[in-house]
């Protein structure tokens, strides 16, 4: 590992005593101008969570007699069996088998369903069967046409025809479609420096530059900014990237509670008085580590009030904007622009393009000392290839439309479509009676459906009717929150939206998930516009 970096984030001056001077970042008169702030969480009912217990005790119980019955030869095998190759150690380990035999393989159907068109506002599903049990499948030759609510299309850059399509296939010709080189090994064409002067713009940061994978960007960039001695704190439903990317840093980590101000705090308090566990002393750098949009949950970052912390306790702030860059605020400049707060305010800007942009890869943005240092020393920047030149030029042509620099005011009216349909869309969930998660402005709206046999139930049955979601369950959220996780996108229009919804009320009033206790009234004002 290098040394402490020079050219990062500077270390930072706490001292043991732990007295820090407070900062009034945003005056009265700009707080004033942030929007309001509206998320719901629901409790799980009481009921409802008796059940979901309920219903995996069943299935460890059952799945334990079968497995035990199997055993001695007394019941037929009907769940997958992994095949035993001499000289092989197992793919999966006793309960990670139990789980994927009784649960994931069994309703395998429902995830990793493969596409056969673009990810536009509608797509084709091609429908598939197992011939054992889960562990492999064929297509039947049916492609099912339904409307696309499962994927990160936010301004609808992801069409089968998107509007960049003849500059993209222009570039490819001229280019090719890969580089052949790292940034550090002739793989950085003027087309890279043309995108990283444009983003480092549209963000409003001194400078930036791109990487060719997303989940990359974070797990190799963290760890040259933070090292041995230094304390990450992070949001519990930070995203696997992060995570890693800590881990790999061999920094200290701590995790607050999700978006809570006061639990952030306080954690922040404690490591200034006591320093380092071990050694007492004051940490090199505190790093606070938040997303914008969390996929999972639908919910927005308190930025305002994070950047009011790390500036008073002189902390540093990493901000992963993969699902609000593009998606929020009204120049589509993600959580930052949302709050109208300075992007200078937050020491590291990260976001993917393959969201809003329709691309692949992400960027960071920063100071120029920043990112001169990452250049240097990043293992994305010295090990992997190059971002090609068509997915740059996909994004620099969508950056262009975003920021009115393509002539028309595209960008403006596919922002502005996103915030209606997300609105309109959990309004509507709501007043069906449907337990919705998240902040009124996000593009992910997670819906709670709770019981694990309601879940695939309820993706097969409106995939057969024409719409096509993602359904999430334990391990990836915790037992009683299995969810279905709607996806917004500029591309869908009044009428898309009507249907879709049709089908879920429809749905929802066929497997009775209407679970929620509020009423009209208690989420009215939620929905004024600004």
């Amino acid at each position: 590992m290098h040394g402490e970096p020079k050219h990062s984030l500077a270390p930072a001056s706490h001292t043991s005593s732990g007295h820090v001077k407070a900062e009034n970042v945003y005056s009265k008169e700009h707080q004033k101008s942030f929007p309001r702030f509206y998320e719901s969480f629901e409790e799980t009912p009481l009921l409802i969570a008796i059940l979901t217990y309920m219903s995996y005790a069943f299935l460890v119980v059952v799945g334990s007699i079968r497995d035990l019955l199997q055993y001695y030869g007394l019941d037929k095998k009907i769940a997958y069996q992994e095949p035993k190759l001499e000289g092989f150690v197992p793919l999966l380990h006793s309960w990670e088998s139990f789980y994927t035999r009784y649960a994931y393989r069994r309703v395998r159907d429902c995830f990793n369903r493969p596409l056969a068109s673009g990810a536009g506002s509608v797509f084709k599903v091609k429908e598939r069967v197992s011939p054992d049990y889960g562990w492999s499948f064929n297509f039947s030759g049916r492609d099912i046409e339904a409307l696309n609510f499962g994927s990160y299309n936010y301004l609808g850059f992801a069409d089968e025809y998107p509007p960049c399509m003849n500059k993209v296939e222009q570039v490819t010709r001229e280019l090719g479609v890969g580089v052949g080189g790292s940034k550090q090994e002739l793989g950085y064409l003027a087309i890279h420096e043309e995108l990283d002067c444009l983003m480092a713009r549209y963000l409003g940061t001194e400078a930036a530059m791109t990487y060719p994978m997303g989940f990359a960007t974070n797990s190799m960039n963290i760890p040259c900014l933070v090292q041995k001695g230094c304390l990450i704190i992070s949001d519990e439903l930070n995203h696997a990237s992060l995570v890693l990317g800590a881990r790999l840093s061999g920094a200290n980590i701590k995790v607050f509670k999700h978006n809570d101000m006061k639990d952030l705090e306080s954690i922040l308090k404690e490591a200034i008085v006591k320093g380092h566990p071990k050694t007492k002393r004051p940490w090199k750098k505190i790093l606070i580590v938040v997303e914008g949009v969390y996929s999972m949950e639908g919910s927005i970052v308190r930025l305002p009030e994070v950047i009011d912390l790390k500036k008073k306790y002189n902390a540093y702030l990493y901000l992963d904007e993969a699902h609000s860059i593009g998606a929020l605020g009204p120049h589509g400049r993600g959580v930052v622009d949302y709050f109208g707060v300075n992007p200078r305010d937050v020491d590291i800007l990260m976001g993917t393009y393959t969201k809003s942009f329709g691309a692949a890869g992400g960027y960071i943005g920063g100071s120029k000392r920043i990112i001169n240092y990452l250049r240097a020393y990043s293992h994305s920047s010295i090990y992997a290839a190059t971002m090609p030149a068509p997915v740059a030029q996909q994004i620099i042509c969508v950056l262009k439309i975003i920021m009115g620099e393509d002539g028309t005011t595209e960008g403006e009216k596919r922002i502005a479509q996103l915030k209606w349909n997300s609105r309109y869309f959990r309004r509507k969930l709501k007043e069906m009676g449907l337990i919705i998660y998240g902040n009124r402005d996000s593009p992910v709206v997670p819906m709670l459906v709770y019981l694990p046999s309601k879940v695939t139930g309820f993706s097969r049955h409106v995939l057969e009717r024409g719409l096509g979601v993602v359904v999430v369950g334990f391990p990836a959220t915790p037992i009683t929150q299995s969810r279905v996780r709607f996806c917004l996108s500029a591309a869908h229009n009044k009428e898309s939206l009507d249907k879709a919804l049709q089908i879920i009320n429809e749905t929802a009033d066929y497997f009775r998930i209407k679970y929620s206790s509020q009423k009209p009234e208690d989420y009215a004002e939620e929905f004024i516009d600004d």
